[in-house]
């Protein structure tokens, strides 16, 4: 029995030994995730401070209809914890390898906008002093009222705060280092510059300016607009009779139309400064119907002589009946002087009603002249009228695309 006894001791003995004399990485990673520490590294002043010595910004794209700035940025945050350090003289070693889930870790938010952060990497590295270094991606999807006022011209500066959890004294503190944009050109907006900047006590913030590039919303929306409104200018030189001015504004109207339902989605949102173009195209809009009522107005005075149907057909009627009562006096006069005159008269009766026919044509012939010379005349002092207000909204449209500032606040979530 005792030599039993004995055996067990030996071995109980050799088997602690072993466990003392494992000091490699994987011993020590084991021996540190043993402590099982998950919760936040606490001291007397209940803050733990988080260094971010570099961040990488990237701006993934921007939504103009709702208002939205995609951004991703990569992260080295570092952090103190003495719970995880350990003797060299034991673990002749300064850094180790461990699982993300088996110690804590801080959580970066931003409070504009929706995060999502994600671990670079499955482990994280953990010197022999207690500094923990680790890369985590953050994927933000930031609310930014992005001032698109002067759209397609337009260029704005979104800021992303970025902070920690704090509450009444305890929680993490941020510290800020170096920032890197990357990859500053995505689709049609491009990212000019980013910048750490600071709103006072622990409002941090990435300010990113960003600006369109408007050769793409110029092509696809001002030019066409542009090409359509000169079409119709032009259309002045069609003449007013025939009704070929008439049809081709009608097809122009048409075709505007038909051109801002398809570009209704294509055109950004609405917000606090909303883009100017609207404006523009509903003013666009208004010039061509109003031109291509003057037209249908002026060719009814062309024909008739007369702006409404009404007023001509009842004085058609008046001049109808007059016409019909002079024919007859002139016939009853042909019937006495038939009585009273010999047969010689008649051959001159009947000449001087060939004559006043033929004059009344040239009188009439007269009357169409006038009628559309006075029409033309109109339309020459509308198509003027029509031109220089045209060229005096286009240079001040253009000057108020490019020039005009329109403010937005984009700190209302600080409050």
């Amino acid at each position: 029995m005792k030599t039993v006894t004995l055996l067990l001791s030996v071995l109980a003995v050799g088997s602690g030994s072993a466990e003392t004399t494992c000091t490699n990485r994987r011993c020590l990673a084991n021996m540190l995730i043993s402590k099982g520490f998950l919760s936040q590294p606490q001291y007397e002043n209940c803050t733990q401070v988080i260094h971010v010595p570099f961040i990488e910004y990237q701006t993934l794209s921007v939504d103009t209809k709702n208002l939205h700035l995609i951004s991703r940025l990569q992260a080295l945050i570092i952090w103190n914890d003495p719970e995880l350090s350990w003797d060299t003289s034991v673990y002749q070693y300064d850094e180790v390898a461990l699982p993300v889930s088996t110690v804590w870790t801080p959580d970066l938010h931003v409070i504009n906008g929706i995060l999502t952060m994600e671990h670079a990497s499955n482990d994280l590295l953990v010197l022999s002093d207690g500094t923990v270094k680790h890369n985590v991606t953050i994927n933000a999807e930031i609310n930014c009222e992005i001032n698109l006022f002067n759209y397609p011209f337009a260029g704005d500066e979104c800021p992303v705060a970025i902070q920690t959890w704090s509450s009444e004294g305890c929680g993490t503190q941020l510290k800020l280092g170096h920032l890197k944009m990357v990859d500053s050109s995505h689709g049609d907006w491009q990212t000019e510059n980013v910048s750490l900047e600071n709103q006072g006590e622990g409002r941090n913030y990435i300010k990113v300016s960003l600006k369109i590039k408007f050769t793409n919303p110029f092509i696809t929306l001002l030019l066409p607009s542009i090409l359509i409104i000169t079409a119709d200018v032009v259309s002045f030189a069609l003449p007013l009779r025939g009704g070929e001015r008439n049809s081709f504004k009608v097809t122009l109207v048409l075709s505007f139309t038909v051109f801002l339902n398809i570009l209704n989605d294509e055109l950004p949102g609405d917000g606090q400064c909303s883009p100017i173009i609207r404006t523009h195209f509903c003013i666009i809009l208004v010039l061509m119907v109003l031109s291509m009522l003057v037209s249908m107005i002026l060719t009814r005075l062309a024909e008739d002589g007369h702006l409404f149907f009404y007023c001509r057909f009842k004085q058609s009627v008046q001049k109808d009946t007059g016409h019909k009562e002079v024919k007859d006096n002139e016939e009853s006069k042909a019937d006495i002087s038939v009585i009273q005159l010999n047969d010689s008269h008649e051959s001159i009766q009947v000449l001087r009603k060939v004559v006043a026919f033929l004059e009344g044509l040239d009188a009439k012939e007269v009357e169409i002249e006038q009628r559309q010379k006075f029409a033309n005349t109109l339309d020459h002092i509308f198509f003027w009228i029509y031109f220089i207000c045209g060229s005096a909204y286009s240079c001040a449209m253009t000057y108020v695309m490019v020039e005009h500032k329109c403010s937005v606040n984009h700190f209302h979530f600080w409050y």
